[in-house]
């Protein structure tokens, strides 16, 4: 025997703790009405996982504790327990002869489940008895209703109750379980392929900007090289340029000290003559007004040079916003340090200046330069038409300043002019009045004219160096620009070294002998490569190609979740179909044993006649599926066919055929047979039978008895009954008796009946 005991502690009726020992195979509980006999049936329905009070007389826990009396006070907890032998071990993973399995219930609506003593989950008590074949308690306990139940009920209903006998139900909720797994699957995956399908346009956006910075990274890397051969051409030809200017001048710098010493000393002579002092000295003046002419007239080229080299930057930058996009810009420190290094070369050219308008100039200039740079480089975002309006406005100053200072050239040009032309008739007079012989006066006119070949020769190479200086602050702004656009790191250019395309490296030589108009076609190129990098600015590259490796990343993993969940969806339908596949076997397999049996047990009751189970085919609203009512006027595209079970008996020398033409006792055998078949398919450890003789005679009820003792071969019976010839197959009998108080007890009789069950 697998069932020893059952232990009742305050649940209902049984206010004190109670036990009943099942020794005997078939073991009956009797008691008048009232006694508290069904009591004991639920509290193994309570025991064994029961959920819905309602099924035990309850409305909530708190109805299963003993309420209390005027004898005895109310119990805080109701306790059940039921103890099974284990001595063979068919409880696997239990190493103790005995398993207890318990289930207390508290007022408060604590509610909790044991096993040995220890605290356990529903779950975890379910799958334990599952290993012996103790299932649901509907399965095991059997109550007149549910002998009645199962003559009622519809076919769907009746299928059902067959289906849970079988021991289906387990597959069903397996099936159950899948396909809620399999919709909660296939919503996943309807979520994680919108999620792909949102974040799609996201990659192609980040694409195409990926796309541009490496076709950025391209145009940087050429513009990289073409800037460092530019610049490092420009250094070149300047640096040479200025030492070549530089030697040119010092020749006739030195020559026209020379002249000049020479031209005092015969100054000293030829003044001696007194009749050419005062004209002589008119040409002195005359000289030297025009030498301060020519020298204020160098210094306006200069400014002017100055101007130029500002104005053909302006027209650069200007070209270059009209033609490029709008760009955020932003300074490094390298930048800033390059631009303050400049100013201070400026201020130390300023240093040298002896004339107070040239120093007003240069600081007027560098004033401008320093708001430009700020304005340019300030970190804010810059409008660029303000930008254009403000280099437009600077142009047109600079541009008229410079005309200003064209003109005042001519003006003092004009000024030499009329200075020379005085002293040349001047000396054509001194010369008229002195002798062709006097030596010295001859000599100085020479070397008057020599200086003057000299000044003019030396104020050529000043105009070639000016331009040269216009040339160097043009370049100068040319390296703060390649700076910004494509780092400090290109100011290593002097280190580059330019060579031809048979990779020959030229000398400073060629590099400076070259024709401008080389320099000028690589500047264009490098003006067109800014425009182009310009174009294809994305922004922050480092951010764009970090947001599109994890907007890539994110769609790999949707990507994989979605296959992932494809697998799980095939393999979920898969084991669908293998569960009804299983289903539908074991239940066809099953039917045709419970058929077998009920014909047996309705042949021995009624001595003959036939009796089955029949599948009929039955049409359901396809919204009622699930609540498996019966639909009669259904149109047949809202139904769908299944399949239910009817009950078809035919008894003996009667001409009956049907449920319905039973009488009462008849009915009650039919149902009794029916539902021991269906027990003895999968035959319990124990069974429980709540007063399903109630409805039979004296006859019928020693025909119940053959088949109680029947069953008892396979399962330990508990017999709950009033019947005598029940009593009989006994073999012990636990009198339920209830006293004054409201309280149940228990009184025990054995009959003498071996213990033969094991």
């Amino acid at each position: 025997m697998i069932l020893k005991r059952l232990e009742l502690s305050g649940f209902k009726s049984f206010a004190q703790k109670t036990e009943l020992n099942f020794k005997f195979p078939v073991t009956a509980i009797v008691g008048p009405n009232g006694s508290g006999k069904s009591n004991i049936a639920e509290s193994f329905r309570f025991v064994l996982g029961e959920q819905s009070f309602k099924s035990m007389r309850g409305k909530r826990g708190e109805d299963m504790i003993f309420s209390g009396s005027s004898k005895a006070r109310r119990s805080n907890f109701a306790e059940i327990c039921l103890v099974f032998d284990n001595s063979n071990r068919r409880f696997s993973g239990i190493d103790f002869d005995d398993v207890r399995i318990g289930r207390v219930v508290h007022r408060d609506g604590e509610n909790n489940y044991y096993i040995n003593g220890s605290k356990a989950r529903l779950k975890d008590v379910i799958e334990l008895l599952s290993a012996v074949h103790i299932g649901a308690s509907a399965h095991h306990i059997i109550s007149q209703g549910e002998t009645d139940r199962i003559l009622n009920a519809k076919p769907l209903e009746r299928k059902s109750m067959v289906e849970e006998a079988l021991g289906l139900k387990v597959y069903q909720y397996k099936r159950k379980e899948s396909e809620k797994k399999l919709l909660k699957t296939e919503d996943n995956l309807k979520e994680v392929k919108s999620l792909r399908r949102e974040l799609a346009p996201r990659i192609e956006f980040l694409k195409e900007q990926v796309r541009k910075v490496e076709r950025a990274r391209v145009i940087e890397e050429d513009l990289v090289l073409k800037y460092r051969e530019f610049l490092r051409r420009e250094y070149v030809y300047i640096s040479n340029m200025r030492r070549r200017l530089e030697a040119e001048k010092e020749e006739p710098e030195i020559r026209l000290r020379e002249v000049d010493e020479e031209i005092g000393r015969l100054k000293e002579e030829v003044l001696r003559d007194e009749t050419a002092d005062r004209k002589n000295s008119k040409i002195f003046e005359l000289e030297e007004s025009q030498r301060g002419i020519e020298e204020r007239r160098g210094e306006v080229l200069r400014e002017i040079g100055r101007m130029e080299g500002e104005i053909h930057f302006h027209k650069n930058r200007l070209r270059y916003l009209e033609e490029s996009r709008e760009v955020e810009p932003s300074v490094a420190w390298s930048e800033v340090s390059f631009f303050m290094n400049s100013m201070e070369e400026d201020l130390t050219r300023t240093r040298e200046e002896s004339s107070l308008e040239e120093i007003r100039q240069t600081l007027e200039s560098l004033r401008g330069r320093i708001k430009e740079f700020l304005d340019s480089f300030g970190g804010e975002s810059l409008d660029r038409k303000n930008e254009r309006e403000k280099i437009g406005a600077d142009l047109q100053r600079l541009e008229a300043e410079r005309e200003e200072k064209r003109q005042m050239i001519e003006g003092l040009k004009k000024e030499a002019e009329d200075f020379s032309d005085k002293r040349k008739a001047l000396q054509e007079e001194v010369a008229k009045d002195r002798s062709v012989s006097r030596q010295a006066e001859r000599k100085m006119f020479e070397c008057m004219n020599e200086q003057q070949r000299l000044r003019s020769l030396l104020e050529k190479v000043r105009e070639r160096i000016s331009q040269l200086e216009r040339v160097d602050a043009v370049f100068k702004y040319e390296i703060q620009e390649a700076a910004r656009i494509v780092g400090s790191f290109i100011l290593d250019y002097k280190d580059y070294e330019v060579k031809t395309e048979d990779g020959r490296t030229l000398s400073e030589g060629d590099i400076t002998d070259e024709p401008r108009e080389g320099q000028e076609g690589r500047r264009k190129e490098i003006e067109r490569l800014k425009i182009r990098l310009e174009e294809l600015s994305v922004g922050s590259r480092k951010e764009i190609m970090d947001e599109y490796e994890e907007v890539s990343e994110r769609d790999e993993f949707l990507a994989n979740e979605v296959a992932d969940l494809e697998r799980s969806i095939e393999s979920l339908r898969q084991v669908i179909a293998e569960l009804e596949e299983t289903i539908e076997n074991r239940f066809q397999e099953g039917l045709s044993k419970i058929n077998t049996v009920f014909q047996e047990f309705f042949a021995d009751m009624f001595g003959g006649g036939s009796a089955s189970l029949k599948k009929v085919p039955i049409k359901i609203g396809r919204r009622s599926l699930s609540e498996e009512d019966e639909i009669e006027d259904e149109d047949e595209e809202e139904s769908e066919s299944v399949e239910g079970l009817e009950i078809s008996v035919s008894l003996p020398r009667k001409n009956v055929k049907g449920l319905l033409m039973l009488s009462g006792g008849e009915r009650a055998l039919v149902s009794v047979a029916l539902i021991f078949a269906m027990s003895q398919v999968n035959p319990p450890p124990f069974l429980i039978l709540d007063e399903t003789d109630a409805a039979l005679d004296e006859a019928n009820s020693r025909k119940y008895g053959a088949m109680v003792e029947r069953l008892a071969e396979h399962s330990q019976l508990i017999l709950i009954t009033h019947n005598r010839e029940t009593m009989a197959i006994a073999g012990m009998l636990h009198g339920v008796t209830m006293d004054s108080g409201g309280i149940s007890k228990l009184l025990s009789v054995r009959l003498g009946k071996e213990e033969t069950l094991q």
